[in-house]
């Protein structure tokens, strides 16, 4: 069973609760998942990390078990700065003021904005599958927007994606995930069915979509603002992207991240977008690799 030995938990932070699991002992390390998917993400990996670190993997606010609140005109309830500092409030209840974080896609967003905002926080920093979202939006072509059409879709005024995923929230999850390189077939039928029913439930969507609405404006303006600002990341940066997925295709990862980073390394492994579930054992090994002065 996935998490078998990990110990559930649920913690108010603001007008949110957070639900998470927590297992294992060593240096704390952070999961976050991305979308449209939960903490399941990690179910191959989490007990082979658990090993070596304190793991602790949350649903961030908005999905799967966590808090879904209400949103507003500027969507900041859904800002990824909002949704850092309450990760980081997590990790504090825990006792933790100084962690490793290992984050995928939606997560990765929401653990670069962690990063900025909370230095002293933020040891080192895997992130997974994407390029920063500014320098994804602005390099917007023809093949991204196909590709990664969600990204606009998403975010068109309520309540009309709402309405129509509403309809048949299965079928997005399935259309999204199994559109990429894989397919289906990389995702356990316990995994895909959490994610299922993740987003069926009340306000789910909604909270989804303004993920999203924030990712392209309010979080642009944080953004923008650090970049004018020359606000860098300065913890270790470790890149890993797929393959086979739309960020090797249409950006240069590293390249980007060296622009909003100062100690930037990453590589690209065998596989498509959904790393922790299409590679586990490689993707465990570079958490390993990188993360190891700290594991012994």
């Amino acid at each position: 069973m996935p998490f078998e030995d990990f110990t559930p938990f649920r913690l108010r932070e603001g007008d949110v609760d957070i639900y998470g699991v927590k297992g294992g002992s060593g240096p704390p390390l952070l999961l976050l998942h991305g979308h449209p998917q939960t903490h399941m993400i990690w179910h191959r990996c989490a007990a082979a990390l658990a090993q070596h670190f304190t793991v602790i993997a949350t649903d961030l606010r908005g999905y799967g078990a966590s808090g879904k609140p209400p949103s507003n005109a500027t969507h900041s309830p859904y800002s990824k700065r909002t949704m850092a500092a309450e990760q980081v409030a997590v990790m504090r209840h825990f006792g933790y003021e100084r962690f490793l974080v290992c984050a995928h896609d939606r997560g990765a967003r929401v653990a670069h904005r962690m990063a900025l905002d909370f230095p002293e926080a933020v040891e080192r920093l895997m992130l997974l599958d994407i390029a920063p979202t500014l320098a994804m939006y602005e390099a917007t072509d023809r093949t991204f927007a196909t590709l990664y059409f969600h990204w606009f879709f998403l975010i068109q005024p309520a309540p009309l994606p709402e309405t129509m995923l509403s309809a048949n929230p299965d079928v997005y999850v399935e259309r999204v995930m199994g559109s990429r390189y894989a397919g289906l077939a990389p995702f356990a039928p316990e995994a895909l069915d959490a994610y299922r029913a993740a987003l069926r439930q009340p306000g789910a969507v909604h909270a989804m979509c303004e993920d999203y609405r924030a990712s392209a404006t309010i979080d642009l303006e944080h953004d923008r603002a650090d970049i004018e600002r020359g606000h860098k990341l300065g913890c270790p940066v470790r890149v890993l992207w797929g393959e086979e997925g739309v960020i090797a295709r249409c950006f240069d990862a590293l390249a980007e991240w060296r622009k909003v980073a100062r100690d930037v390394s990453g590589r690209a492994l065998p596989c498509g977008h959904y790393i922790p579930e299409e590679a586990p054992d490689a993707l465990v090994e570079e958490v390993l690799s990188f993360f190891e002065p700290l594991a012994r």
